[in-house]
Formats: structure tokens, sequence, C-alpha cells
């Protein structure tokens, strides 16, 4: 059998929102989306430039939006 000259896959198309902002610490009996919400908030908050540019980069890749509060 030959195979396929051309390949297909559906790449993801969801986008996720982080709403900001997020818990500060862990405690006890928070879910998983609630660690990993505060998780990712943390990252955020990141203070260098250079650590802040590496999840601007993975958050284009994953399809990842975080979301300041409305004034």
């Amino acid at each position: 059998m030959v195979p396929q000259s051309i390949e297909y896959q559906k790449v993801m198309s969801e986008i996720v929102y982080v709403n900001l902002p997020g818990p500060q610490e862990p405690t006890p009996g928070m879910t998983g989306g609630e660690l990993l919400h505060g998780f990712l908030a943390e990252l955020y908050r990141a203070k260098t430039p250079e650590a802040k540019q590496i999840l601007v980069n993975l958050c284009r890749k994953w399809n990842v939006i975080y979301k300041e509060p409305s004034a």
C-alpha cells in the first residue's frame, strides 16, 4: 500500500482564558483547577523580562490568553 502524500492532522483551536488575579498562595482543599489557576497567575507575575518573554511565547503556542480584570 502506498502512503498518502499529504497527511492531515486537526490542531486544537480552542482558546484558554486565564482570569486575573489568581490565588496568591495554595491552600488546603484547593481543587486541581484552582491550583492550576494560581500556578498560571504566578507565572504571569514574573519579574524578569526574559521569564515574561518565555511565558508570552508559550501562551502563543498553546492559545492561552490572560485576561486582566475590567475596571
